[in-house]
């Protein structure tokens, strides 16, 4: 791997205050776009070393971590998706691919109900890190093949395994045809991403909704994870009054799935589909309004004219 330059920013995009941006419009008058990312992915026990970073906290083999995992394919999914269902929202997962020959059923049941797919890497317990450029482009190969041939569907998004990532990921992902990156966090509306070919855009998915960082990192009740949920929501519907917002929920079914947790989320996304305005919708159908609409070219207008006024 090429030593990494110093430079000031990642350079992956422009900066564009939110005063004067490009409006968006959402399909149909409607305000807010909010999508469900579950992530539904498989663990190894042993996964091929990586120098860089080790999946396991503790010595092999980490019994407790990973079946704590493998709890959600196999209870806590089923109530993830029953909560959506009863909602009204489709998914977009983020699928670890090999999840596709581990546990069909499961793909089956997204698919059924008209789920999108989307890719986080083969197995979450193998990253990118140390990666040349071509065994990335290889593992974005098996991605696109893999879910083709399980689901029919042809890849839209990304988002990297455990957001791992080198300094040419995003270009990669672009000239393979992936429309979103959902491995950025710097916006409440998609952006255009800096890339060398293609239409990349940065996907609002945020860390302050997902479920690991809520549960294993700040250490929240169910009660207050679904306040969380819903002041999130209110607060991007009313800029909404402006300019078209995105909200995005990543889940994880092994915390969000579990018996004690499960009814506080789903009151908080029923409570979200009973106002008007809200488009349930998918990465997918974001990404192709955002196109249909004009506003990825608009932005790229604005920013090239806020960085000639800024000189």
């Amino acid at each position: 791997m090429s030593e990494t330059v110093m430079q000031s920013d990642l350079g992956l995009y422009d900066y564009l205050p939110w005063p004067g941006r490009p409006k968006i419009a959402w399909p149909d008058g409607k305000k807010i776009a909010v999508w469900i990312a579950p992530n539904i992915e498989f663990y190894e026990y042993n996964p091929p070393n990586n120098p860089t970073r080790t999946p396991w906290g503790r010595p092999n083999p980490d019994v407790l971590q990973y079946s704590h995992r493998d709890y959600g394919n196999r209870a806590g999914w089923q109530r993830m998706m029953a909560a959506m269902d009863r909602a009204g929202f489709r998914g977009s997962v983020s699928l670890n691919v090999a999840l596709c020959d581990h546990h069909p059923e499961i793909i089956k049941a997204c698919a059924d109900r008209g789920w999108e797919f989307f890719s986080h890497g083969i197995y979450n317990t193998r990253y990118v890190y140390n990666m040349t450029i071509e065994q990335e482009r290889e593992i974005i190969r098996d991605a696109f093949d893999t879910v083709r041939k399980h689901t029919g569907q042809k890849l839209a998004g990304w988002l990297s395994p455990a957001l791992s990532n080198n300094m040419w990921t995003m270009d990669i992902l672009a000239e393979a045809g992936i429309q979103y990156t959902c491995d950025m966090f710097h916006d409440d509306q998609p952006m255009p991403v800096k890339v060398k070919s293609g239409k990349l855009i940065s996907m609002p998915y945020s860390l302050e909704m997902n479920d690991v960082i809520v549960y294993n990192s700040q250490k929240v009740t169910p009660r207050h994870y679904g306040e969380i949920i819903k002041r999130q929501f209110d607060q991007l519907y009313k800029e909404a009054d402006e300019s078209g917002t995105v909200m995005c929920i990543p889940l994880h079914p092994y915390l969000v799935g579990q018996p004690h947790r499960i009814d506080a989320f789903a009151e908080a996304i029923e409570y979200i589909a009973g106002h008007d305005g809200v488009w349930q919708t998918t990465g997918r159908e974001i990404a192709q309004a955002y196109h249909a609409s004009g506003a990825y070219d608009a932005m790229i207008a604005a920013m090239a004219a806020h960085r000639e006024g800024g000189r």
